[in-house]
Formats: structure tokens, sequence, C-alpha cells
């Protein structure tokens, strides 16, 4: 058994200059160590393939899984792919780069705290996590803009061939449940993606109407069903971890300079294996 560990990391979010320096400052400190970026890169594709291309070359193994910035069909990328087209010249970009993607088969970390499934998850988001008052997804999205609350995903990612987002996340949620359920089941699985698999996470949020874009009540068991030992998200840029069901929930995003700058100086790589001892985690 090696030395290594499996790192985490998400919300790089490079088209700041700050970001894009901590990216260049993430290295392994064993030739073992692997590296999961939980989503959210960068909106256009030069600088996606820049920081991916960069950290290939640096961990023995990265497990990428897709944010929504990634997804993104910005007004200034020459790259101008929709939806579904978009997230597979993603994945062909990471596969040329060598990097495990949710269209692969799930690589297992065989390190300490190993064998376990690692498992890069696709599954968007339905609007299932609505304002409570609201009784259905268009109530909750108008009270949401009432409240001056419309992620930018309304405008930029398109759900393309599908007609909704939220049909898109319901098709995704079908074929990753069918994977897991094929993968080994005498190993556990670490569960990595971009939005949150449980609504907890988003109660902290400072703005709770946000949440309706932040996950989907469909995986709400999954950590559980799939043999977790660690799920691993981003998104919320609230860096922090917490313990549902005795299972470790690792939120790992950097976020925006003007968020991280205000928090004591961490390391942004995070440890999911071999897992710290819990009176060592920030709960």
């Amino acid at each position: 058994m090696g030395t290594g560990k499996l790192l985490a990391v998400s919300d790089l979010h490079t088209v700041h200059q700050e970001n894009r320096a901590i990216v260049e400052s993430l290295r392994p400190s064993s030739a073992d160590d692997w590296l999961i970026i939980a989503g959210d890169v960068a909106e256009k594709y030069a600088d996606i393939d820049w920081a991916l291309r960069l950290l290939s070359e640096r961990f023995a193994k990265v497990v990428w899984a897709p944010g929504n910035h990634e997804l993104w069909t910005h007004p200034d990328d020459p790259v101008r792919l929709r939806g579904e087209k978009r997230y597979l010249h993603l994945v062909e970009l990471c596969r040329g780069l060598g990097i495990s993607t949710p269209e692969d088969p799930y690589p297992v970390w065989s390190g300490e705290g190993g064998p376990v499934t690692v498992a890069p998850l696709f599954v968007l988001y339905d609007y299932s996590f609505r304002v409570p008052e609201a009784r259905s997804k268009e109530e909750s999205l108008c009270l949401a803009r009432e409240a001056g609350i419309v992620c930018t995903d309304e405008y930029l990612l398109h759900p393309d061939p599908y007609p909704t987002r939220d049909a898109w996340c319901h098709a995704r949620v079908a074929e990753t449940e069918r994977r897991l359920a094929a993968a080994d089941p005498a190993r556990q699985t670490v569960l990595i993606n971009h939005f949150p698999l449980t609504r907890h996470p988003t109660h902290i949020l400072r703005y709770p109407h946000f949440a309706q874009w932040c996950g989907s009540e469909l995986t709400s068991d999954w950590h559980v069903r799939f043999r977790a030992a660690a799920v691993v998200y981003g998104h919320l840029h609230i860096p922090r971890v917490t313990w549902h069901d005795g299972v470790r929930f690792e939120e790992v995003s950097v976020g925006y300079p003007r968020e991280w700058r205000t928090r004591a100086w961490r390391d942004p790589l995070r440890q999911i294996l071999p897992q710290p001892p819990r009176e060592a985690v920030d709960l």
C-alpha cells in the first residue's frame, strides 16, 4: 500500500486571477496522490482545458464531476456547444488527459482507506429543493424572482436536447442509479457530485431561495443505498464537514476571492482518504 492520499477540491473559478494562482499552487505531497475535482473549474472551455491539463500532469489520477459553470454556453466562449453536447465535449477533453469522468468505469482507490469505488456523478438539479411555501416549481421560481434571486443557469445553462434542466436531471438520475447499482456491492464508495446529494447542506444558505438550483430530492438516500464512505460536493461555497447517517459529507469548494478572503486560510485540498480522525475535522 502506497503513501498516497485521495484529495478533493471544487469551485476553482479560474476566471479570477487570484483563483488561477491557487490552481497553480496545487501540488501533491506524494507521487501516489489522487485528486477529485467536484466541478466549477471555469466557464470558458480554454480555461477549463488549462486547469485540467495542469492538474492531470501533477497528480497520479484526477477524477472530475462537472459543475454548472462548465456547462454554461458563455457569450464570450468561442466553443458554442450547448447542453449535452457541451458536456460530452468536456468528457472527451478529460479522456484525452487521462481524467475519469461520470461516463467512464469508476476507478478504485486502493491506497490507505481502500479499496473504495470512486464514483464521479452528474445528476444536475430538478427544483425539488423548492421554497417551502411553494406548491410547484413555477411558484418557487416566481417567489425567487420576487426576492431578487435568479441563478445565472436560467440564462446560460441550456438543457438541449432535453426540454428542461429538470428533465435532463431526471434522465441523469436514472442512468446514474443504474450504474451505481451495478458497482461491486462488496466495496464502499466515495460519491462525488457538484451539487449536494441531500437538501440539508442548503439550510445555511444566506439566500434560501437559491436552494432550488442546488440538487434533487431523488438522491437524498444515495449515501446509504450506495455504501458511501464519504460524499464530496461543492457548489455552495461553504466549505465544511457534516455527518448524516454516519456518513461524512465534505463541501470542498474554494469559491470566489471575495468569499475566501474573509475566511481563515486553509489548504484548498481536502483529504478524503485515509479518513482523518473525526476530532480533527472541521464541523
